[in-house]
């Protein structure tokens, strides 16, 4: 995915090395959803397993049925369980009404639901990718009810 902003973003940032990857402010919600919705990683293993990634429910549901083949490489786990996460907040923000992607004063992304309620979707999907659990569609679910 072509976006503009993130080349100059490098320039001046360098290549992110931990959670927090941009700073307040910097791009715009569009821009920002666009960013965090690549989820490189993820959207390969689950190509290698016949699984589309179309931002729906269903995804998150055959995501969860995968084997966790990535569990023997760490570089490949912590990779693919913050691109869970972030997969997963991208499917809240475009399912669930009100919710929406905010950055933290630390650099983290979350998604704040309409309740006020913030989730930290990189650390769910971390555990995830980790323990298999909560699964992907649970978290959403459990979003979703409130």
């Amino acid at each position: 995915m072509n976006i503009p902003f993130l080349d100059n973003w490098r320039k001046k940032h360098g290549t992110s090395r931990g959670a927090g990857v941009m700073s307040r402010g910097e791009v715009s919600e569009q821009g920002l959803g666009e960013l965090l919705a690549e989820c490189e990683v993820l959207r390969a293993q689950a190509a290698e397993h016949g699984v589309e990634l179309d931002d729906s429910v269903g995804s998150l549901e055959s995501l969860d049925q995968l084997l966790p083949r990535w569990r023997d490489d760490p570089e490949v786990l912590l990779r693919l369980g913050s691109d869970a996460g972030l997969y997963l907040g991208t499917v809240l923000v475009r399912g669930v009404a009100g919710a929406h992607w905010e950055v933290l004063e630390d650099g983290r992304p979350v998604v704040r639901l309409a309740s006020g309620r913030v989730l930290d979707v990189v650390e769910a999907g971390h555990a995830w990718a980790v323990d298999g659990t909560p699964e992907l569609s649970q978290s959403y679910a459990e979003a979703a009810e409130v």
